[in-house]
């Protein structure tokens, strides 16, 4: 029995449900099929001594009211439902080098941001307010940055470098390090990577800056609730195996591992980049387009440490520590040396429900290459697939974490006695769960000399087939949700998508 959709959506990430909320609110059949037991992609969250702890998305900008996250989840109905924290307006990043104690804040609105930072370089006032304005104009140059309005990008903004530009605001080598200090929001290669990068990323937060109460995977299961509201199905350990074509090299149809067949008129993959080229066959692609995707380098994975705490045992804090082992370390800090490992870490911290002054739990994450999980690349491991990857693997993982605590003690003294319960995970672990090449946190790097190279149209050469999601342009919940409306303009037209979100506006 073969099913029949107008849409059907390959993978439940945010870029996939995003895109099927938005067609099935049109009217139309959607259907989305997710390999996982989970749905979600990097808003997966798991659960451990009863604590929830986040995978993909540690905090989220631009959700006050009028902003343009708080838009876009207004128009797919599920703002008001969200349950959400808002982070320390006077520094929801603390920004730290070495052994120096000085935690440089970033602080939400531009004036209180330029004033926090004034505080520790009172000459360098101006040239903060400059680089306030000067994000907001990069930003505003963006498609849909603003919701609606700017049909195109601005190539010369695309090839402003990270750098030059932090470079030309200030001279202060502390300053540019602390203006970078979030970089791991996009896996800071601050040399190369264009400075819209930067700026999206950066100014989302800026505006404000929220947690998501009980993890980012609410996000996920609101939408896949709107989803079902509308009609739409939506179904697990589906992994689409094989693409079916006609002789015109029209996608018919889909076939998951389980031998089930999908039908549609239009299908959005929401896949990795790579995994989709696979399933389409190479020979139905050019050349051209293939050796661009094939020759993209994927961005730093990470290791992760989550601690679950003996109760009232330490302090909770409502920002999120980004820390390096030297201000020059800020530029590209995914090079580390292994030996000096974690050279830099972000840490966050969860607030116990009865006590909220105290932290339950604390997430440290630092970069990691693939190439120190690669002996192990051949196994797999998740809820659906279960595999013990031996002995040596979990050896390693426990050499990782003494180190990753013992650079975390110097911050906070006495961390250790407050641990009650520690779980890890790798670059295997956010490839298996998330599916991103070699456990890719957030795509594939963005470089300003060719910004065009890692950029592509959400639709491909197969008439029906189109794409969304963080290896297509840009990666964060924002980056993606405007992906996801770009590449539904492209199937509903332009004027639909802005007429519906101006009605809304």
């Amino acid at each position: 029995m073969k099913k029949e959709y107008d849409i059907l959506v390959i993978g439940s990430g945010l870029g996939g449900l995003v895109s099927a909320l938005i067609l099935a609110k049109e009217g139309l059949k959607v259907c989305v099929l997710e390999k996982n037991n989970q749905y979600g992609g990097n808003l997966q969250t798991f659960s451990r001594d009863k604590l929830i702890f986040d995978t993909g998305v540690h905090y989220l900008g631009g959700l006050s009211k009028g902003q343009n996250l708080n838009r876009f989840f207004s128009y797919l109905e599920i703002m008001d439902e969200l349950e959400l924290q808002k982070m320390d307006e006077d520094g929801y990043d603390r920004i730290s080098f070495g052994d120096d104690a000085i935690q440089y804040p970033h602080a939400q609105g531009y004036q209180n941001f330029v004033e926090q930072l004034s505080a520790h370089f009172p000459e360098e006032k101006e040239n903060l307010e400059n680089y306030c304005e000067e994000i907001q104009y990069v930003c505003s140059q963006f498609p849909r940055y603003h919701v609606v309005g700017k049909d195109n990008y601005n190539e010369e903004i695309l090839h402003l470098n990270t750098k030059r530009f932090i470079e030309s605001v200030t001279q202060n080598k502390t300053l540019q390090a602390v203006l970078l200090g979030s970089n791991f929001l996009y896996a800071g290669d601050s040399e190369n990577v264009p400075f819209y990068v930067h700026a999206l990323t950066v100014n989302s937060y800026i505006q404000s800056a929220y947690k998501c109460v009980k993890g980012g995977s609410q996000i996920s299961k609101l939408l896949i609730r709107k989803l079902r509201q509308y009609g739409a199905e939506v179904h697990k350990h589906s992994e689409v195996s094989e693409f079916i074509f006609n002789e015109n090299n029209t996608l018919i149809s889909v076939k998951t591992k389980t031998g089930k067949e999908y039908a549609a008129k239009q299908f959005i993959s929401n896949i990795e980049i790579r995994s989709a080229i696979k399933l389409i066959g190479e020979d139905r692609l050019k050349r051209s387009f293939l050796n661009r995707v094939l020759s993209w380098q994927p961005v730093s994975s990470c290791f992760s440490v989550y601690l679950v705490l003996k109760p009232n045992c330490l302090p909770g804090f409502n920002y999120n520590i980004y820390h390096y082992s030297s201000e020059e370390q800020v530029w590209n800090a995914y090079r580390y040396h292994k030996e000096a490992w974690p050279e830099t870490y972000m840490l966050s911290s969860t607030p116990s429900k009865h006590h909220p002054q105290f932290a339950e739990s604390l997430t440290a994450i630092s970069y990691m290459d693939f190439d120190e999980v690669k002996q192990w690349e051949n196994t797999v491991n998740t809820v659906a697939d279960e595999h013990e990857r031996g002995e040596q693997y979990e050896k390693f993982k426990l050499e990782k974490t003494e180190k990753m605590i013992d650079a975390l003690e110097k911050k906070i003294p006495g961390l250790r006695r407050a641990i009650k319960q520690i779980y890890t995970s790798t670059p295997l672990s956010y490839r298996d769960y998330i599916g991103s090449f070699e456990g890719n946190m957030y795509g594939y790097m963005k470089n300003s000399d060719n910004p065009l190279k890692t950029m592509v149209s959400p639709r491909t050469k197969i008439d029906n087939l189109f794409l969304t999601g963080q290896s297509v342009n840009m990666h964060g919940i924002l980056g993606v949700t405007i992906g996801a409306f770009n590449t539904c303009a492209e199937i509903l037209g332009k004027e639909t998508i802005d007429s519906r979100l101006e009605s809304m506006i």
